[in-house]
């Protein structure tokens, strides 16, 4: 059993972050039935399906065709949640709005995500995950200091910012209406999400301890003790020795001593960063790994997604897994293994979905 074993949600296909929500919410036991459009191809289907439509059954279905829309009102008399990423309104327009949906099934947790929330000027705008860290202020803080900002990937905006306070959202709207009987409708904006991420930022910059200069901070890459650093090889090894005792392990670990070396003397930051460059371009990347390997100096090596798996920590606590190539496994555990991807349910036309819930009570 898994912690959300029992809990029936539907999930309205779409891209970027309700899909990775859907995924997590599956990978930790809830019956995800995942709607997608009757015609034209599911979103992400060509190039992630496989990892983040895992664990879930696809019902396609046509929202605009009467009967379609009655049986998908039944299947949301029976959820528990429903999430979706659609552009204000889209919802509404359909005939499954909240209120709608809240009038059959007044338990039911109503979960939207998008990038600029369901209110406020830029509410109708479209937008990328870019374009709302970018307007959240974390942007800014990421990338080299004589370049343009450089995007993290999506992972602030789209997973960090929106899907995972989409489930934090659900689960929170869930607990609520086992208590109270009504549910809740949950607005995750990407831009919220992503600001909220920044809040140590600005607390470090009321005080005046973060510079808006990026590459001249703690953890932007300006410390030369928290930086990633070119080998001999042309791969990359990741140091982090923030705290005093680990910054020693690391001197230690290069034949320096704190007298040279002195861990927060910020005009001494670009010359240390010169010799740590040097230092690190005379060995190959593993060579550095197994130097510091069972020491306190927090050196690791950046790894490829290729070679991730293979690393002896992740092999041991099955971080990656399969059937067929690797992927991340469900996370977090409940109990000492992760154990493997669900593979996912057969696809279910509209009707049988229907039947399998009025069949099947939820919790």
């Amino acid at each position: 059993m898994k912690p959300l074993s029992g809990l029936r949600i539907l999930e309205f296909d779409g891209l970027g972050p309700v899909t990775f929500a859907g995924m997590v919410l599956a990978d930790l036991g809830a019956e995800v039935l995942r709607l997608t459009r009757r015609s034209g191809a599911s979103a992400f289907e060509d190039v992630g399906g496989a990892v983040l439509h895992r664990g879930r059954a696809a019902v396609a279905v046509d929202l605009k065709d009467p009967v379609d829309l009655a049986r998908v009102l039944t299947l949301i008399d029976g959820a528990d949640a429903l999430i979706e990423g659609f552009r204000p309104g889209v919802m509404e327009r359909l005939g499954l709005g909240p209120d709608i949906c809240a009038a059959r099934n007044p338990r039911l947790v109503f979960g939207r995500v998008t990038g600029w929330g369901q209110t406020g000027p830029l509410a109708a705008e479209v937008g990328h995950d870019i374009n709302y860290i970018a307007l959240s202020g974390a942007l800014s803080m990421m990338g080299e200091p004589d370049r343009p900002p450089r995007p993290p990937l999506n992972l602030v905006g789209d997973y960090g910012g929106g899907a995972m306070l989409l489930v934090t959202g659900v689960l929170a709207g869930l607990l609520e209406a086992r208590t109270t009987g009504r549910g809740r409708v949950v607005d995750a904006a990407m831009t919220d999400g992503s600001a909220l991420l920044t809040g140590l930022f600005h607390a470090l910059a009321a005080r005046g301890l973060w510079s808006p200069q990026r590459g001249a901070n703690l953890l932007d890459g300006g410390a030369p003790f928290y930086r990633c650093y070119a080998c001999r090889d042309g791969r990359f090894i990741a140091v982090g020795a923030l705290e005093p005792q680990f910054h020693a392990a690391l001197l230690a670990g290069l034949g320096l001593t704190a007298a040279e070396f002195p861990q927060y003397d910020l005009a001494a930051w670009p010359a240390q960063h010169a010799r740590l460059e040097a230092a690190f371009a005379t060995r190959d990347r593993d060579d550095w790994a197994a130097h510091f390997a069972g020491t306190d100096a927090c050196v690791t090596p950046v790894l490829t997604l290729a070679e991730a798996p293979a690393h002896p920590h992740n092999a041991a606590r099955g971080t990656f897994a399969g059937p067929g190539a690797p992927q991340p496994a469900p996370a977090p555990r409940f109990g000492a293994t992760a154990g493997p991807p669900e593979s996912g349910p057969p696809e279910l036309n509209l009707a049988e979905a229907v039947t399998r819930w009025e069949l099947k009570p939820g919790i």
